[in-house]
């Protein structure tokens, strides 16, 4: 273990080379008392400086060497001797080798429990380079797209194709991954174990001039996933996926869309696949969904955790425990309509009640639930498959979605011949689901009749609480989003730096927000006599309806999430 000599404190060091003033400097060292590891934590979390200027003065502090690590990758045959996860977990990465002394990047060279714990593991003597954390997270990031590392994974999670046979049984194919498998295959296995360890909703194969792009959508929000392929690469990548999906590998000229399964030894895994001609080739999306057990383990899905204004959550709650009606959640394509109904089915799930599902797909397996997939290739529309589960004599019903006036009426009819309906239908707010219905052609009697409320939701990124700091709104964020200035600028608010538990990202989960429209008697009148839903909007609010914007502004302020992010789901004004 590397001998260290302090040759000055750091907090004399940031007064001397003008980063802080001697009053901050002590004020901040008096609220650490005394502790190293607590002066910094608190110099970052106040922003008075940056990380990478701490770790210079680190470095300086006592006499080491800084290195940003601008660009670096660790070298791929170092991780034959050393595991990627000691790296993640113990906060360093591997440098150069010099006879028997390794040099690692370390983002704390006092860390001396760590350094003692690392060269037992790696047998060797260590010298110390000192880094951020953030640097150290971004070279792993980095990192870890290497074959070598993404073979540890597959090596974990040996993935099996799984088929259908003709009459609907699930066999495992001879086409499994086995140690001579070509470098195609790897690459798309190791895309694929990537996509799920990052928490992927989509994986996006997008071929330009120069290269082929891979990106993940995580919590809504796209990234990419690892530097550029090359080119020659993109034909073979697409093909593994057609014959994954048993598509036509000979046709490039018109869309194509399919599906295939992947098994793991955790769980079974549901993926879409869309292809679509481009300008440089075939781009590909593949639709990630997983079949998680959400009432495994005895965790199951509630309403509480998935972030509802707790007067929005106590109304929801009044809707689904009514014994008949429709409960309507609406929103946009992954605004998390469906999680929010399989919390409330959870809810209400009792052993007295029979409860219908018809989904497409059926992403989460519901204990005690009859859940059925709609199959439109074989006739099975929601429509049809709505019909035959009343002649089963439900008690209460999913629909997964309302896409046809045909379903809407066989909907509307089941709710007000005594069974309680959840579904979803796609509009921006609460307030446009009466003309979605009203297009579909139903009367609004009818449709007043059946419900018992309407919520629309979106879902925003949650800041990770490992890296999120203090800061405050300027005047241009605010006009831009219709904000007062001077009513907000001495209200707190935070931002993700990015770390190892976020992968660098700064956001970590999401979190709904919601607007909640209950059917109050002159509200159910304004829709009878057709009102513009602007004048509906106006009484709602002036009941006490909190808005999306609002809901999201209220997160902001309580440090959940970013203005930006709220600006990114809803609109200003």
């Amino acid at each position: 273990m590397p001998t260290l000599v302090q040759r000055t404190s750091l907090k004399d060091l940031l007064i001397e080379r003008g980063f802080l003033s001697h009053d901050q400097a002590t004020q901040v060292f008096a609220q650490a008392e005394g502790s190293p590891r607590a002066f910094h934590d608190l110099l970052l979390k106040e922003g008075l400086i940056t990380p990478q200027i701490l770790a210079q003065m680190v470095a300086e502090q006592f006499g080491l060497r800084h290195d940003p690590l601008d660009d670096f990758r660790v070298d791929i045959h170092r991780f034959a001797s050393i595991s990627p996860e000691w790296m993640r977990r113990y906060g360093f990465v591997p440098l150069e080798e010099d006879q028997h002394v390794l040099t690692i990047a370390l983002s704390d060279p006092q860390d001396y429990r760590t350094l003692d714990q690392l060269e037992r593991l790696i047998g060797r003597e260590l010298e110390v380079v000192v880094s951020s954390r953030e640097s150290i997270l971004a070279a792993l990031n980095r990192s870890q797209q290497s074959s070598q590392v993404m073979t540890r994974l597959e090596a974990e999670f040996r993935p099996i194709l799984i088929r259908e046979n003709e009459q609907g049984e699930e066999v495992i194919t001879a086409d499994t991954v086995s140690k001579d498998e070509s470098p195609i295959v790897r690459l798309v296995n190791t895309t694929i174990l990537s996509a799920l360890q990052k928490r992927a909703s989509d994986i996006h194969i997008e071929p330009t001039d120069s290269g082929v792009e891979i990106k993940f959508r995580v919590d809504g929000v796209l990234y990419l996933a690892m530097d550029p392929l090359d080119q020659r690469f993109h034909g073979p990548i697409v093909s593994r996926l057609k014959v994954m999906s048993e598509l036509d590998i000979a046709e490039r000229r018109v869309p194509q869309d399919g599906r295939f399964k992947l098994k793991t030894e955790r769980r079974t895994v549901d993926f879409r696949v869309s292809i679509l001609p481009s300008a440089f080739g075939e781009s590909v999306v593949v639709r990630i969904l997983a079949k998680e057990e959400v009432t495994s383990g005895g965790r199951e899905l509630r309403l509480d955790g998935l972030g509802f204004k707790p007067e929005d959550l106590r109304r929801f709650r009044r809707a689904i425990t009514a014994s008949y009606g429709m409960i309507l959640v609406t929103g946009p394509t992954g605004s998390g309509k469906t999680t929010t109904l399989y919390g409330a089915i959870n809810e209400v799930n009792t052993k007295e009640d029979k409860i219908i599902t018809i989904e497409d797909p059926v992403e989460y397996q519901l204990r005690g639930v009859i859940q059925i997939p709609v199959n439109e290739k074989k006739g099975l529309t929601f429509a049809r498959g709505l019909r035959s589960i009343l002649r089963h004599d439900p008690d209460k019903i999913m629909v997964g979605e309302i896409r046809d006036s045909e379903t809407a009426q066989i909907a509307i009819q089941s709710a007000l011949t005594g069974h309680l309906v959840f579904t979803t239908v796609h509009a921006n707010n609460a307030f446009d689901v009466i003309g979605r219905f009203v297009n579909m052609g139903i009367e609004p009697y009818n449709f007043v009749s059946s419900l018992n409320c309407i919520m629309a939701q979106r879902l925003v990124r949650t800041l990770c609480p490992s890296c999120k700091v203090a800061s405050t709104l300027d005047q241009a964020e605010c006009e831009e989003s219709d904000l007062v200035y001077e009513e907000v600028k001495d209200r707190p608010v935070y931002h993700g730096n990015g770390c190892v538990d976020c992968h660098g990202l700064g956001y970590r989960g999401r979190h709904a927000i919601t607007e909640f429209l209950t059917l109050s008697d002159p509200i159910k009148d304004m829709i009878l006599d057709r009102r513009p839903t602007s004048e509906i909007r106006k009484v709602a609010i002036a009941e006490g309806m909190t808005t999306l914007r609002e809901a999201g502004l209220e997160k902001v302020f309580e440090g959940d999430t970013t203005l930006r992010e709220v600006n990114r789901v809803t609109f200003t004004g």
